[in-house]
């Protein structure tokens, strides 16, 4: 198996640089897509003058480096998203990076819960440690060590946040049990026409139907689908990194992750496309 190949040889393997360079192509799309949304929604607006998001800001950070923050926030959302669009398609993709980096990094100062911040700066580090990441739209396939050590890491960082994922979930009476699920499902089925912005969430109208009712059944199903999104959590990651299992994890992790962001469109955009995106560097 390639990667622990290339463990034992120090990340001296020789390894295919066209997979980090198509996922510097998807972590560009992904971050491009993510700082187009935040220009809607009130995410322009977010800091004007009165508001909850200046309030907070002043409270947090004190009023000299909350203003620093409110006369840079719109300028940064504009290069930021220009900076992501150059890494997918420009001819010079580390400066790019660092700058795309740097934008996501913003959201740490303002946002209340900011994982998917955090999961994009580490995948971004990864990308910022490869040796050769391509130009634009393009990948050249051979073999080559410029990539291993990142490659690895990707790897390693995308194990890691299944696992830790899994063992939470684990760990949890209330999610093994299916009840997290009933409830999260049946108070989305009973208050979705008055949220402000119904786009968030994407449930099916008949899973909302049939399994949102808090009756024995519809928790015993989302005890079973709590079951399941364990188990492919933990058995992902190995299986990504075996040739002969991999199209069929890709395929499952493809429908986990399909399944995740109907509960967070808009959330877990990033989360699941950048996950989804890692799959590539299972591949020597």
């Amino acid at each position: 198996m390639w990667f622990f190949d290339a463990l034992s040889a120090g990340f001296q393997y020789p390894t295919d640089p066209a997979r980090l360079q198509w996922f510097r192509i998807i972590f560009g799309t992904v971050c491009t897509l993510r700082f187009a949304l935040a220009f809607g929604q009130g995410g322009w607006n977010r800091f004007a003058p009165g508001s909850l998001s200046t309030h907070l800001a002043e409270q947090r950070l004190g009023p000299a480096r909350a203003r620093l923050l409110i006369t840079c926030y719109r300028p940064a959302l504009i290069i930021r998203t220009a900076a992501a669009v150059a890494l997918m398609i420009g001819p010079a993709p580390h400066p790019a990076l660092l700058i795309t980096l740097a934008g996501a990094a913003m959201e740490l100062l303002y946002l209340k819960s900011p994982n998917a911040v955090r999961y994009t700066l580490l995948t971004g580090t990864c990308l910022l440690l490869a040796g050769d990441l391509g130009h634009g739209l393009r990948t050249e396939h051979g073999l080559s060590t410029a990539n291993t050590w990142a490659q690895c890491l990707l790897v390693l960082i995308t194990t890691d946040i299944y696992w830790n994922s899994a063992w939470q979930k684990l760990r949890s009476p209330q999610f093994r049990s299916g009840l997290y699920l009933a409830q999260w499902i049946h108070v989305y089925a009973q208050i979705r026409d008055r949220l402000p912005y119904r786009r968030q969430y994407a449930i099916p109208g008949p899973v909302r139907r049939h399994a949102g009712n808090l009756a024995d059944r519809d928790i015993r199903i989302w005890r079973a689908a709590a079951a399941v999104v364990i188990t492919a959590e933990l058995v992902l990651p190995p299986a990504l990194l075996i040739p002969q299992t991999m199209p069929y994890a890709a395929l499952a992790g493809v429908v986990m992750h399909a399944a995740f962001t109907c509960l967070k469109p808009r959330q877990l955009i990033t989360f699941s496309g950048l996950t989804l995106g890692t799959y590539v560097a299972y591949a020597a």
